[in-house]
C-alpha cells in the first residue's frame, strides 16, 4: 500500500507541476489593489484593473492605436541616436541603445502619427516608457520638434501623450538643449492659435515635465499617474519632511491647479474629440 501511496502523491506532484506551466504568464498581480487578474481580460479592458481601475503603462503604439481612427501613417521615423558623449556608466550607452531597440522594436522612445481623431486630423507624438524609460535625448526632441513643425505648417492639431522619467543623461547637454528646443516650437505653434494638447501618464517626470509636459492649451492626466520634476524621495531627502499622502500624483496636482483635468483612459479618444470641438471653434473666432 505504501508504494501506491507514494505513486499517487508522485502523481499529484506531476499534475500540479503541469498546471503551473499551462497558467504561467497567463496572470498579473495588480499594482493598485494586489488582486490577481487575468492577462486577457486586464488587455480587454484596455490595460485597466477592473477591480481598483489602476492604469497599467502601455505602449506608444498602443496609444496610437487606442487614439486614433484605423488609416493613421507612421512619419518622422528612422532616426537613431550617435552616442555624441561615447558615453558608458555600468554599461556602454550603445548597448542600452542596442537592447532598448531589440526589445521595443524601435528606433527610439517616440513614436509620430498622422491621421484623424473622429473628425479630426490631428498630429500625434506618444512617448515609449520602455525605451531607456522613456528618457527624451537628441533623437526623442527632434522628433517632437518635427511633429510640432508638422502642425503648424499644416494647422492640424497637436496631442503628445507624454510617458518618460526625463532628460537622457547618456547625452548630456545635447539631451537638456531638447527642453528649449521643443518649448521654443511650441511657441511658434501658440503664435500660429494652432491648439496643443498634451496628455500626461505615469510617469512624467524630469525634463519632459519642466518642457513639453506642461506646455498644453490643455493639460490632462490619466488617474494615478505620477507627475513632478524631482521624484517624492528626493524631495523628501532634500527638505528633510515628509510629503503629504498622494503628492505629485495627478489628483493631488488636479487639486493644486497644475492639471486642466483627469480623464479614465475609456474615456480619453471622445474627451479629445469635445475639446478640438471646442478649442478649433474657438481659434477661428
Amino acid at each position: 500500500m505504501s508504494w501506491f501511496k507514494r505513486e499517487e502523491y508522485g502523481s499529484g506532484l506531476r499534475g500540479a507541476a503541469e498546471s503551473r506551466v499551462r497558467t504561467e504568464g497567463l496572470w498579473i498581480k495588480c499594482v493598485g489593489c494586489r488582486a490577481p487578474l487575468w492577462k486577457a481580460e486586464l488587455a480587454a479592458n484596455l490595460n485597466v484593473c477592473p477591480k481598483c481601475q489602476h492604469h497599467f503603462k502601455i505602449g506608444a503604439r498602443q496609444r496610437i492605436d487606442l487614439l486614433l481612427d484605423p488609416g493613421y501613417e507612421l512619419v518622422d521615423g528612422g532616426l537613431r541616436s550617435t552616442d555624441p558623449l561615447n558615453f558608458t556608466d555600468v554599461k556602454p550607452y550603445k548597448q542600452r541603445l542596442r537592447t532598448a531597440r531589440e526589445k521595443t522594436g524601435l528606433d527610439d522612445a517616440i513614436l509620430n502619427a498622422i491621421g484623424r481623431l473622429g473628425p479630426h486630423a490631428v498630429v500625434l507624438s506618444a512617448m515609449e516608457y520602455s525605451f531607456i524609460g522613456g528618457s527624451m535625448g537628441a533623437v526623442v526632441g527632434e522628433t517632437i520638434a518635427r511633429a510640432v513643425d508638422r502642425a503648424r505648417v499644416g494647422r492640424t492639431p497637436l496631442i503628445i501623450v507624454a510617458a518618460s522619467g526625463g532628460a537622457r543623461m547618456m547625452e548630456g547637454v545635447a539631451s537638456l538643449m531638447q527642453m528649449a528646443k521643443i518649448s521654443s516650437a511650441l511657441a511658434q505653434l501658440d503664435d500660429a492659435r494652432v491648439p496643443y494638447i498634451c496628455v500626461l501618464t505615469d510617469p512624467t517626470t524630469g525634463g519632459v515635465t519642466a518642457s513639453f509636459a506642461m506646455l498644453g492649451d490643455l493639460n490632462i492626466a490619466e488617474p494615478g499617474a505620477l507627475i513632478g520634476f524631482a521624484g517624492p524621495r528626493v524631495i523628501e531627502q532634500t527638505i528633510r519632511q515628509k510629503l503629504p499622502e498622494g503628492f505629485q500624483r495627478s489628483e493631488f496636482l488636479l487639486e493644486k491647479g497644475f492639471l486642466d483635468a483627469i480623464v479614465h483612459r475609456r474615456d480619453l479618444k471622445a474627451y479629445l474629440v469635445r475639446a478640438l470641438n471646442f478649442m478649433q471653434v474657438s481659434a477661428v473666432a
